[in-house]
């Protein structure tokens, strides 16, 4: 697993719908009609998450949940973490 340039990233982002560049991670805010359905998305991508051995920096309140994805081990963002945002906007767009 290597570190991806800024130039690869740009090219990812721009076909991972919602996700941008923030403080150096991928970002994404996702919201629900409400709370189970927000815990349900999150506990969804903790599975994924778990079995692919790559955890997200998440925050949660009520129907809004923030995703911050990077390696922290790399310390940027890498193909995992990209995968990863896939993953988690398949999951979203199940949840709503």
């Amino acid at each position: 697993m290597s570190k991806l340039s800024v130039q690869e990233i740009n090219r990812e982002l721009a076909q991972l719908k919602g996700w941008r560049v923030d403080d150096g991670k991928l970002f994404r805010e996702f919201r629900f009609a409400d709370f189970p359905q927000a815990f349900g998305f999150m506990a969804s991508v903790a599975l994924i998450a778990e079995s692919m051995n790559h955890h997200p920096e998440w925050f949660n309140v009520y129907t809004t949940v923030k995703v911050w994805l990077n390696s922290h081990e790399l310390d940027g963002i890498s193909a995992m973490d990209v995968e990863l945002a896939k993953k988690i906007n398949l999951i979203a767009g199940k949840a709503t």
